[in-house]
């Protein structure tokens, strides 16, 4: 399997030099550059006290000196209105102060690879099975706050959102990073102490329309500002099976007719998270790989979320296939990434790295 990603990670190389091009680069590959010039916008509201957070990110867009660049969860795709594409969405973004615009669902497909190796690794025996950590927050915390027996079947990975902070102040030490998602349980798992040194603030998509709003800034209006790096496992990690789905392309890509192959369940909702432990402890089920996400639909049904979590669904969905790669081995931006970060090989990144580890 080793053999197959290091084949892997050469013909991603070859295609990257052969196909990107500079200027399609992000915030991230632009690391080592002259600081990113950024707009200083005017926004002369000041939120209600219970929006703390939103004044923050108000008072830090505000500062020249800063550098602040904003993360977005895998599930924006069309929360801020029908037909604004990921391009338009940078460009309001960057309107409204932000140095640049970073896809977290680049994070997911590292993430992927990692949850792939962990599978490899742990899963040689019809009896053996994982529960993935890298996602949902509650998720996590209802395994180690109410059924630890089960922690030791969790591989110890951060979430996308904390692996794109730390990417993101290992390049920009000087950066403010905002993470921008539909999650209020965001808010709180950006503060625990293992983890609180990779987002400055956590804003909902909520708030950061009410942000585009004060500063007059229609992101239907803006022009293009292209820069698309995920893969489609990567960004259909918004909705329920997505991690799953994702993983089992991955698992296939990087070792084709292994014995065991994923056999993936998810739930969603915490009702349908504890039946499905129930599950597991009882032994009623055969699956080896368990999903699972505190809101029904998946992070696309987070309570600050801008559409049903149908259509959420759908839009991720789309926007998934319409990527140019669908596996994290695909992507060439990922290994760009990874160089980027000091790291020559995704198994160096991904064993050697603490930007991705966690200790439950």
């Amino acid at each position: 399997m080793h053999e197959e990603i290091l084949k892997r990670e050469h013909k991603a190389e070859k295609q990257r030099k052969e196909e990107m091009r500079y200027d399609q680069m992000d915030c991230l590959l632009l690391a080592g550059e002259e600081k990113t010039e950024r707009t200083i916008p005017v926004c002369e509201t000041v939120f209600p006290e219970k929006f703390a957070d939103l004044n923050a990110v108000r008072e830090v867009l505000l500062t020249p000196e800063k550098q602040v660049y904003a993360l977005i969860a895998p599930a924006f795709m069309g929360q801020f209105g029908e037909g604004v594409s990921p391009g338009a969405i940078r460009a309001a973004l960057k309107r409204a102060g932000f140095s640049g615009m970073v896809e977290v669902a680049v994070f997911a497909d590292i993430l992927t690879l990692k949850e792939a190796l962990e599978f490899d690794r742990h899963v040689n025996r019809d009896t053996d099975f994982l529960l993935t950590s890298c996602c949902c927050p509650v998720w996590v915390s209802m395994i180690r706050n109410i059924y630890g027996e089960l922690v030791p079947y969790m591989p110890g990975a951060v979430s996308p959102m904390i692996a794109a902070g730390r990417a993101v102040k290992k390049m920009h030490p000087d950066a403010v990073t905002v993470f921008i998602g539909p999650c209020l349980a965001k808010k709180k798992e950006a503060k625990e102490p293992d983890i609180c040194d990779a987002i400055d603030v956590v804003l909902t998509f909520q708030e950061t329309a009410m942000l585009f709003e004060a500063m007059g800034i229609a992101p239907q209006q803006m022009e293009e500002d292209a820069s698309e790096h995920s893969s489609g496992a990567g960004r259909i990690y918004a909705r329920t099976g997505g991690v799953s789905e994702a993983v089992v392309r991955t698992v296939e890509q990087l070792h084709p007719g292994r014995k065991i192959a994923v056999r993936p369940m998810q739930a969603d909702g915490g009702k349908a998270c504890k039946q499905m432990i129930e599950a597991i402890q009882e032994g009623k089920t055969e699956a080896n790989f368990f999903e699972g996400m505190g809101c029904v639909g998946g992070c696309v049904g987070g309570p600050r979320a801008l559409l049903p979590r149908e259509e959420g669904s759908a839009y991720v969905d789309h926007y998934g296939k319409e990527a140019l790669y669908q596996t994290p081995l695909e992507n060439p931006y990922v290994i760009e990434l990874l160089e980027k970060l000091g790291f020559s090989t995704v198994e160096d990144f991904l064993e050697k790295s603490d930007l991705l580890t966690r200790h439950f």
